[in-house]
């Protein structure tokens, strides 16, 4: 038996047009999925999807917060953050780089 209140929840989120957040992550990563694949000018989205780990080395070293930017902005990314125009593009590098990964 369901009562007013529940009943209420549920015609209110429908009548207010609410969408459900998982159906919106899962549209959005589909959509994203498609344009990493049609995309063919040479970024890192398609690399990402081709990616295959290594196999895990014992003895490997932690890895450093620092080693992520080190990856998008090279070893002398404490210059490129000097430069604004520069470390804004790598902002968004960077940031494309963990919505791929995670």
């Amino acid at each position: 038996m369901t009562y007013g209140s529940e009943t209420w929840s549920l015609t209110m989120g429908l009548s207010c047009g609410v969408t459900d957040i998982a159906q919106r992550v899962a549209k959005l990563k589909w959509q994203w999925a498609e344009q990493i694949v049609l995309r063919k000018d040479g970024r890192l989205g398609p690399k990402v999807l081709e990616w295959q780990p290594p196999p895990a080395v014992v003895s490997r070293l932690p890895a450093r917060w620092t080693d992520d930017i080190k990856r998008v902005a090279g070893s002398r990314w404490t210059q490129a953050a000097q430069n604004r125009g520069i470390w804004y593009s790598l902002h968004k590098t960077y940031v494309q780089q963990w919505t791929s990964i995670g």
